[in-house]
């Protein structure tokens, strides 16, 4: 067994919690939503720094994981994004490219597989929803209230799972 594996997991979301959607938010405001814009902008997301600073004292005694709702097909920005933000090399979780079930259950599900091995010291994320659902599955969380929230991405990680 390794050093790392031996830590516990520290977890990350990445949308309104690391980084700043507030110049893509646009995108999900017209009907249709035009998701491949939304998703291609999100490499000039902003750091929120509150994010940034709590994935750098978490990696002190854990291995950070991150934990998207964004689809696979934003794996290369999204590492790209990350590393640019100098934040720890981790493990992404991603949705699949056609997975449309809402954030909390893809989230949950992973969480839980995550847990068979490692025990998960945190989960970071700013959707109520999934916050919810991980305290009551005994998961120890922060929900993320550093950035603006945005009722059409609510929705569209409740009711469309595209984030």
């Amino acid at each position: 067994m390794t050093e790392s594996s031996r830590r516990p997991l520290a977890v990350f979301d990445l949308d309104n919690t690391l980084a700043d959607t507030a110049h893509r938010q646009r995108f999900l405001e017209r009907r249709p939503r035009d998701w491949d814009a939304f998703f291609a902008a999100a490499p000039r997301d902003a750091p929120l720094a509150e994010g940034i600073a709590l994935v750098h004292e978490s990696a002190r005694e854990c291995e950070v994981v991150y934990l998207t709702g964004r689809p696979e097909r934003c794996r290369r920005d999204t590492l790209d994004w990350l590393a640019a933000q100098g934040l720890p090399e981790g493990k992404v979780h991603m949705r699949g490219n056609a997975d449309r079930r809402p954030a909390r259950y893809t989230k949950l599900e992973i969480l839980r597989r995550l847990a068979r091995t490692r025990e998960i010291r945190v989960l970071v994320d700013d959707d109520e929803l999934v916050c919810e659902d991980a305290r009551r599955a005994g998961f120890t969380v922060v929900r993320a209230r550093w950035a603006a929230p945005s009722e059409e991405l609510r929705a569209a990680q409740e009711r469309e799972g595209r984030t």
